[in-house]
């Protein structure tokens, strides 16, 4: 089992930054891919962005078309951490922020961006951008 464990979030005006963390233990070494995840009141949970780890080879980051520029996930397997820096953030951006993990490696959008693909969930930390 892996537990995951979210901070960061916060109230922010619009045009602000957060930086959202993510700590994960437990089996971790059954770890390869980390992600964000968000759900807005009344809205299906949605994939923000993705890190994968993969012996040998680089990592790999993955974001929504909706946060490109503006957010970056970074990732340290031998901390057990991932991070997630929100810049120029809008009112769109409000949601729960949910960390996850997968004991696969994913380097196509169909897998790191379906919740489904993900074993472990954090409990979310919420983000509030005013306008």
């Amino acid at each position: 089992q892996v537990q995951l464990v979210e901070s960061g979030g916060g109230l922010v005006q619009a045009g602000g930054s957060l930086r959202l963390s993510c700590a994960a233990s437990g089996r971790t070494f059954s770890m390869y891919t980390m992600g964000w995840f968000r759900q807005a009141t009344g809205k299906e949970r949605e994939f923000v962005a993705a890190f994968t780890w993969s012996t040998g080879n680089p990592n790999y980051a993955y974001y929504a078309d909706s946060v490109k520029g503006r957010f970056t996930i970074s990732g340290d397997k031998a901390k057990k951490t991932m991070n997630l820096e929100m810049n120029s953030l809008n009112p769109e951006d409000t949601a729960v922020y949910y960390c996850a993990a997968a004991p696969r490696p994913y380097y196509i959008s169909t897998y790191y961006s379906d919740t489904s693909q993900y074993d472990y969930w954090g409990q979310g930390t919420q983000v509030t951008v005013s306008s």
